[in-house]
Order: C-alpha cells, then structure tokens, then sequence
C-alpha cells in the first residue's frame, strides 16, 4: 500500500529516492514469502549466490 508521500511524488521523483522503492520491493517479498508459508507451499528463494526451494517450515518472513 502506497503511503501518502509516496502518492504525491512523480515517478521520476520516486526513482530518484532508491529507498522508497526498495521498501516497496522488500514488503512485496515479504507478503509472498507469508502467502508461501501459509498456503503451505515451498518458495524459491537466493541463498549463497544461488536459487533454492524452502519448505514453508523454514521460512521467515524476513528473508
């Protein structure tokens, strides 16, 4: 969900602040990685410059 700030900005103002961005991207990760866990599903994740599949077990929302 976009904050009021973020409404109010222009596209190129927004890529010009990263961090907005980067917290929009971040909180995406996060609800799918929650969705994965409580559908009971794996998800794909980056580990140690790799691609893996996690059990929903394993999962942390903070990945």
């Amino acid at each position: 969900m976009k904050s009021d700030k973020a409404r109010n900005k222009s596209i190129s103002q927004l890529f010009a602040e990263i961090t907005p961005i980067e917290e929009a991207v971040k909180a995406g990760a996060r609800e799918a990685l929650l969705r994965h866990k409580l559908l009971r599903q794996p998800a794909a994740v980056w580990r140690d410059g790799k691609v893996v599949w996690v059990s929903p077990d394993e999962l942390e929302a903070t990945e």
